[in-house]
Parts: C-alpha cells; structure tokens; sequence
C-alpha cells in the first residue's frame, strides 16, 4: 500500500505520519512538507491513498488534490484539517475519500481507511480467465498455467488480447503470428487448427465465451477476462504499479503497444 503524507509544517507531518505508520503497519508512506516536492513524487509513484492538509503555501491541499487527481482518477484522498468547514464546499467536487481532524490519531486514520472511496483489496474474480500482459504473456485459470495443444495458439491468443475486443480477419492474424514467406493456404490451415486448440482449451475450462467467433473473423470478450493492460486503462493501481515497461515480451509485434504505454506514463 503506498501513502503520502503532505503538511507544510514539519511536526504535524511527522505526527501523522507516526499515526499512519501505526494504522498501516506494512504500508509504504513517504512524507513532504512541500507540496511540489509531493507532486512531483506522486507523479512517479502513484499513491493509492493520500492524506492532504488543506492549508499550505505555494499550493493549498484543495490545488493539490485536484493535480493528484489528474495523475490518477482512482487515488484516495483524506483532508486532514482543522478548518474543514471553510473548505468542504472546495473539497466536495473532488470526492474525496475521507476528512480528518488535527491532531489526528492511529484510530482515526484505521476509520478511514475501512471507509475509502476506492477499496485497495481487490477481489480476484472467481473461475475466471486471468491474462498477464506486463513482462511475458501468460494466461492462467485459477491461477493456474493455461497451455494450448499447437504452438501458434498462445500468440494468437495473445494478439486477440492486444487487440482489447476489435474483430480481426484472418488474413490480419496470419500476417503478424506466422513468417514472412510461407505458404498462404498453410498458414490459414494452421490458423484454423489453432483456433479449434484455443476453443477446445476454453471449453475444457468452462470458458466458451471468452473467443467471439464470425466469418473469418476472430475476437475475444473483454468482460470475460481479467487481465492487468485492461485494468490499466483503467488506472487501477495494482496494475499501474505492475507495469514496469515490458509488455508481452516474447513478441515482437507487441512493440506498438508498448510504445503507446510508455507513451502514456
């Protein structure tokens, strides 16, 4: 769990960093008296939860908040002032997590935290196909290594997860996963048997609806799967924090992806 801690006076930040280290024994929480200092951090770290004085020079809590939430939609904000009725109305739009009262106590950050706008426990899905995008691709039904009969399979299925849900024909698929220069009618036989391996293997898991199939065209169900790309699109932070600029490794035709997710830190 990643926490920052922002109060432009030096014991007040200390305290509450005391009170937040005793709430969350295991958490990592980085403290600033500056606010610039904060921003420019949080901009790198990504805080799941942040914990704001509203009153502070150069930029006050409410601006703070409001850049923070730019960053990440999803972050946790907790006010902890003693001039909160000045400033609710302020506070309101940015909707925030929670609002604590100075001197704040360990008890009360445990409040908070129990009540967050944005609960940090994920519930892992339950027989549900989990796709890992970050580093190599590899897919796995609860939690355990899904592997495919024909070599091609897994690509190809990688390439339909690249693709986020978009219909893809087969002559598309056969130009990106099979070598330049081989047989077209064998390259679309192969594609055939391999889609027949990716249906046999979801079937064996009770996970038909997982690949969409048309006229020679192919795509996977979004919904059906959990998957950490998706997630990130969706400023999730475990899967912020997961990516760690590699994407699909094993492929090379991945590279485009990857680009736009560097692009995009």
């Amino acid at each position: 769990m990643i926490i920052m801690v922002a109060d432009d006076e030096m014991i007040q930040m200390e305290h509450l960093k005391e009170a937040v280290s005793e709430a969350v024994p295991d958490g990592e929480i980085t403290g600033f008296t500056d606010p610039l200092k904060a921003l420019a951090w949080a901009k790198d770290n990504m805080p799941e939860i942040v914990f704001l004085d509203i009153q502070m020079p150069v930029m006050d809590g409410i601006s703070l908040a409001k850049r923070l939430k730019s960053i990440n939609p999803r972050v946790n904000l907790v006010f902890v002032t003693g001039y909160y009725k000045e400033y609710v109305f302020e506070a309101m739009p940015l909707h925030f997590s929670g609002y604590l009262q100075k001197p704040a106590s360990a008890q009360k950050v445990r409040q908070e935290l129990e009540n967050l706008r944005f609960p940090l426990i994920r519930e892992e899905p339950q027989h549900k196909l989990k796709v890992k995008c970050f580093g190599d691709f590899e897919i796995f039904y609860d939690d355990k290594p899904v592997s495919f009969s024909r070599v091609k399979s897994k690509e190809i299925f990688a390439y339909l997860v690249d693709r986020k849900g978009a219909k893809v024909n087969g002559n598309k698929i056969c130009a990106v996963v099979y070598e330049d220069g081989e047989n077209e009618s064998s390259n679309k036989s192969n594609l055939r048997s391999c889609v027949a391996d990716i249906k046999e293997t979801l079937h064996a898991l009770g996970a038909d609806e997982v690949l969409v199939k048309g006229w020679d065209s192919y795509a996977i169900d979004p919904t059906r799967i959990d998957c950490d790309y998706f997630d990130w699109e969706k400023n999730e932070p475990y899967a912020i924090h997961a990516f760690h600029g590699e994407y699909m490794s094993q492929y090379s035709w991945a590279e485009e992806t990857l680009g736009f997710l560097i692009g995009k830190q």
